[in-house]
């Protein structure tokens, strides 16, 4: 890779930056101070610094949001705020975006990335990527709703849903659920209630594939996906 498309890429600048550095004498590789912009450039075997810190060439990244309610799944809006603008500047300088959607009072795990391959591979209806969820129900939840779960509801629209895995965790006026589905239609928890006469009031996602939500990110909080949860990911997808 050239040079100045490298650091430009880790956020040092744009190429015309980028010069700037190299005509101050910033930018060294493998401890020999270069000028040149156009420079090939090994990341994983050449050691790049500016100023003498060292350069991490880093091309995706992957991030795990635990999204707040009010904050919409895009990458701009013109009205609300969105996951991307929760993000610091190091993360928005990649240009990632959010793999699949929450509705903007849902919660829970959303992963950030700038990797369209697995973003594709994890939304694929191809995959049947399971999607965990818990949910708050205005309504008790009956053993019959988990056998109709289980055998799939007709949305309003008409659409016959693939089995959900519905397990009731608190029956009463107030029910609590967790249900697992490996489709992603729009507002489908919600829909798939409504389509058993019953209300979602709270819903959050606690896992997408074998990435599951870290209890200890507060709403609006990410961190970075480590190598083993991203290996899990990428190998189960």
């Amino acid at each position: 890779m050239r040079l100045d498309k490298l650091l430009a890429n880790m956020g040092y600048g744009s190429r015309k930056e980028v010069k700037q550095l190299l005509k101050q004498k910033a930018v060294t590789i493998d401890g020999v101070v270069v000028k040149d912009a156009a420079m090939k450039v090994d990341s994983e075997t050449q050691h790049v610094a500016i100023f003498g810190e060292q350069v991490h060439y880093i091309e995706f990244i992957y991030l795990m949001m635990n999204k707040p309610p009010g904050v919409i799944s895009a990458t701009e809006d013109d009205y609300d705020k969105t996951v991307i603008d929760l993000l610091d500047s190091f993360a928005q300088h990649f240009k990632p975006f959010p793999v699949g959607r929450l509705d903007k009072d849902t919660e829970g795990l959303l992963l950030i990335t700038n990797d369209g391959q697995l973003a594709h591979n994890l939304l694929s209806p191809k995959k049947h990527v399971p999607k965990t969820y818990y949910a708050k129900i205005d309504g008790q939840v009956t053993a019959a709703d988990v056998k109709a779960f289980a055998a799939g509801v007709t949305l309003d629209d008409g659409y016959e849903t693939k089995p959900g895995q519905l397990v009731i965790l608190k029956s009463d006026i107030e029910s609590e659920i967790e249900l697992t589905i490996q489709e992603g239609k729009f507002h489908q928890v919600k829909r798939m209630f409504e389509a058993v006469g019953k209300k979602v009031t709270y819903l959050k996602r606690l896992s997408m594939g074998t990435l599951r939500l870290d209890e200890n990110l507060a709403l609006g909080e990410y961190r970075e996906v480590t190598i083993e949860e991203l290996d899990l990911l990428i190998s189960n997808k």
